[in-house]
């Protein structure tokens, strides 16, 4: 009897047990739910100061963003006299498309046009077409040599577009390629970054699914384009985009290589609207990039939900 009455008393499950169950909370477990409750108050302060910080972020970006675009769409609708006054006014008074009828006759508006169409899209289908073959190759093919490959890949990641326009044009010029569309397209074919992002997302793929097309005998092209591709269109759709915007606003290189309208793109036209002694006139230039600025708007507009989804595709993992 009284062993078991101390075995009860002092035991780790008995007496103790029962102590803390009837009486005070425990006390680790009381420190616990003070530090839960203090996170708790201490987050529900902080809510709204986050909260009111992220919408003036977002005032602030929008601002840096959107004036400048106001002020090109407005100066495009000044007459030229209102554009140079002081203090600067923010709307024409009276609004005029003069700019607008100056811009296609002082330069073939339409020609540089056509050479913008010309080089995006060849350039755009190249970079897309060789990204994609190059990533697939990379990622789910096994061959000698495929990560050093990779390594060669990110390298070029790693240099300026700059650094090697010297090497280029020169090499361009001794092949007689200056002012013509393969001396601009060729060179900027490169599929650095179309391979790095679609082989990141090709790796991403489920591997069963990969593993059962071949089993059921898809070749190499065959798997690549009945179930490699229709599970990555979001993030080719955001590659394409990317690449169709940069292509469409390059400018450096066409300008070395591009003599007159035969062959340069509209960038490189906006800079002829300038007069002899090389003053510019402003409003027909802000008109051409306005008008030069409505094909890429529209077309991210229809495609900016595919190609949000291809940017973050694999940054949640169920």
């Amino acid at each position: 009897m009284s062993t078991s009455t101390t075995v009860g008393s002092t035991g780790p499950v008995g007496g103790a047990d029962e102590e803390r169950a009837g009486g005070s909370p425990i006390p680790g477990r009381r420190r616990r739910r003070q530090q839960a409750h203090n996170v708790e108050a201490s987050s529900h302060h902080r809510g709204p100061v986050w909260t009111v910080a992220g919408y003036v972020g977002m005032a602030l970006i929008v601002l840096v963003v959107a004036v400048p675009l106001f002020w090109i769409l407005v100066t495009s609708f000044k007459e030229r006299g209102d554009i140079y006054v002081r203090p600067a006014k923010w709307w024409p008074d009276p609004a005029t498309g003069q700019n607008y009828s100056e811009l296609t006759t002082r330069i073939p508006f339409f020609d540089y046009v056509r050479n913008s169409v010309i080089i995006t899209s060849a350039t755009s289908i190249a970079k897309i077409v060789l990204g994609v073959i190059s990533a697939y190759a990379l990622s789910l093919l096994r061959f000698p040599g495929r990560s050093v490959v990779f390594l060669v890949v990110i390298a070029a990641l790693m240099v300026p577009n700059q650094i090697t326009v010297i090497s280029n044009y020169a090499l361009v010029a001794q092949l007689g390629w200056r002012n013509t569309y393969q001396g601009i397209i060729i060179p900027l074919a490169g599929v650095a970054f179309g391979t790095f992002l679609m082989r990141n997302q090709f790796l991403n793929l489920p591997g069963e699914i990969i593993e059962a097309a071949r089993l059921d005998g898809a070749g190499p092209l065959k798997l690549l384009w009945r179930v490699v591709m229709p599970m990555s269109w979001p993030t080719l759709v955001a590659f394409s985009l990317i690449t169709v915007v940069n292509e469409w606003n390059e400018y450096l290189w066409p300008f070395l290589m591009s003599d007159d309208e035969s062959t340069a793109p509209l960038p490189v036209g906006l800079t002829f609207l300038q007069n002899n002694d090389g003053v510019t006139n402003w409003g027909p230039v802000m008109a051409g990039t306005v008008l030069a600025m409505l094909p890429i708007l529209v077309l991210f507009l229809v495609l900016q939900r595919q190609m949000i989804k291809g940017l973050t595709a694999g940054a949640v993992k169920s």
